[in-house]
């Protein structure tokens, strides 16, 4: 009985924490559409106002969502990172944007799935890696497409749209429409 009252109150405080078009957080993103959420506990959300989220979607909790790689930085273009409506982005995932993420309407992703648009480089060994980072690459993900769980997505991937991506894929270049 004491189990139920304290998992109640957990689920009831874990919803009213997150992050929604009517919160304060919501409102700093370039645009949060109605119906939208970001489940509570998050890891990382900031720059918000380089971000959209459409309507009717959900990120689920443990949540990395970024554009630039720390709070207060300055990016090239706007939005950095674009989610569609009625998108669904698995627990423990991660988005981090730094020139441009366009991911389509009705994309599903699994848990712990990787998008980024940056990489670091390993030309100069006398540098350290963090150091040596390479251009940025857009990446865009179709519409109606599905990441399996454990999927990255790196700089310059090209999703097509209703593209079924199997479990732990890395994505480096192109996919075409209506594959698996």
């Amino acid at each position: 009985m004491v189990a139920e009252v304290v998992r109640d109150r957990f689920e009831e405080w874990q919803f009213s924490a997150a992050i929604t078009a009517d919160t304060r957080r919501g409102r700093m993103f370039k645009s949060f559409g109605p119906g939208s959420l970001i489940a509570f506990p998050w890891v990382t959300v900031y720059n918000e106002h380089y971000i959209e989220i459409g309507r009717d979607t959900m990120l689920g909790p443990y949540i990395a969502l970024s554009a630039g790689m720390m709070p207060g930085q300055e990016c090239l273009t706007s939005p950095v990172v674009r989610i569609g409506d009625r998108c669904l982005i698995g627990r423990g995932s991660g988005i981090v944007g730094h020139l441009a993420i366009d991911i389509g309407n009705d994309v599903w992703t699994g848990h712990h799935v990787y998008i980024t648009d940056q990489n670091h480089g390993y030309e100069d060994i006398s540098r350290p890696i963090s150091q040596q980072t390479q251009p940025e690459r857009p990446v865009v993900i179709g519409d109606g497409s599905w990441l399996g769980a454990g999927t990255v997505v790196l700089p310059g991937a090209r999703i097509g749209k209703h593209v079924a991506v199997g479990a732990n894929s890395v994505v480096t270049g192109e996919l075409p429409d209506y594959c698996v």
